[in-house]
């Protein structure tokens, strides 16, 4: 076959550099995925969510229950504490603590179990509490012990001899006859035993005032040598955290040698400290977290007729109240003796007191000058 004759065309030199073209390749047509393909190829976000939220409700739920039957345990038990007379002769509650006021006496001994007191059961602290929910106010009125009052049934006395004559039945009688006030509810409570309770809350905050050097009393120290040099208990001024003995100590000094004006009453103003710490420490997170261990421990001390439901709901009227807004109230009176003993003798400003803390009228502070002046004072103490 001739050159000119050949299907192809012969190039001289050889090919040219570079790849051989190719016929281009069809493209593919991608088939699009499903919704239950796509979500399969992810990690299920939504669904691990949703089961640890639902593991954390079921764990919350069975803490929730675990701390309210602890709680409610110790509760029954300060119920049956109390003597029925004394359940008897309280107000009707007008409705939950939650939304209505209501009046609580805190009756208590000061914790001294010392021999020369074994036979006292006399009330050193009375202390009336009331809530105001829709103010979100919680008022304090402290009734020093030497007020001399009419005791029915025994004629004149010290008030805190009411409960060595007649028990707490007695007690709130004289109370309700001196203030016209009748509690819903009462609680009778051993300063000593609040040791327990505040060392099982991890201890409480108190904002001291002024600074103490108290007289000598329950000294440290093992040998007379020793307490004899020992000046006393000393607290210096500002907050700080308190164990439940030292809160003990403090909630009982009667005399403050660094300041000579300091009374009864101010030692009334002391436990009004060492209560509303406490009530605040029992309200706050970290003991939530505690309860199914402590619920038991924190009534202990206490002898009362409140239900477990209505102390949850007082200490959520606790946790709303403003600590601003507090009302701190005292009674007063002049100082005389009487039968060889130091007695207050109460005063028209009492009355007047006592209309501050029903929230009748508007609260005004002891009158200036005064040591055993009556009066109300918001936000801080009366001292």
């Amino acid at each position: 076959m001739a050159d000119g004759d050949k299907p192809y065309r012969v190039y001289k030199g050889g090919r040219a550099k570079g790849k051989v073209p190719t016929p281009p390749r069809p493209e593919r047509q991608q088939q699009p995925k499903s919704p239950g393909s796509q979500a399969a190829g992810r990690p299920r976000w939504g669904r691990r969510a949703g089961l640890t939220a639902a593991a954390l409700a079921v764990l919350l739920v069975a803490w929730l229950a675990a701390s309210y039957l602890a709680f409610r345990s110790g509760v029954q038990e300060a119920n049956d504490r109390l003597p029925p007379a004394v359940a008897a002769s309280l107000a009707p509650q007008d409705g939950l603590l939650l939304s209505k006021p209501s009046l609580i006496l805190l009756l208590g001994t000061d914790g001294d179990r010392t021999a020369a007191r074994a036979d006292a059961q006399r009330s050193d602290s009375i202390l009336l509490v009331r809530t105001d929910p829709k103010r979100h106010r919680i008022a304090y009125l402290s009734i020093p012990r030497d007020l001399r009052v009419e005791i029915p049934g025994h004629g004149t006395n010290k008030i805190n001899a009411a409960f060595q004559l007649g028990g707490p039945a007695l007690a709130m009688r004289t109370v309700t006859a001196l203030t016209g006030l009748q509690a819903n509810h009462v609680a009778m409570v051993d300063f000593e035993d609040f040791r327990t309770v505040i060392d099982a809350l991890g201890g409480i905050e108190v904002d001291v005032p002024k600074p103490i050097l108290s007289n000598r009393f329950d000294c440290p120290y093992a040998t007379d040598a020793r307490c004899q040099q020992w000046q006393g208990w000393r607290f210096a001024p500002g907050k700080q955290e308190m164990s439940g003995k030292r809160a003990l100590i403090y909630s009982r000094v009667r005399e403050n040698r660094l300041d000579p004006a300091e009374n009864d009453l101010t030692r009334g103003e002391r436990q009004q400290a060492v209560v509303e710490a406490m009530t605040d420490k029992i309200v706050g997170p970290v003991t939530f977290f505690k309860l199914p261990f402590i619920g038991d421990d924190l009534v202990k001390p206490l002898a009362t007729d409140l239900s477990a439901g209505q102390l949850l709901q007082l200490g959520w009227a606790k946790f709303r109240a403003n600590p601003s807004s507090a009302l701190h109230c005292r009674l007063g009176g002049e100082p005389q003796s009487s039968g060889g003993e130091a007695v207050l003798i109460g005063t028209e400003e009492n009355a007047a007191t006592i209309a501050m803390f029903s929230g009748l009228s508007a609260p005004q502070p002891p009158p200036p000058g005064t040591t055993f002046g009556a009066g109300c004072v918001v936000g801080r103490s009366t001292g």
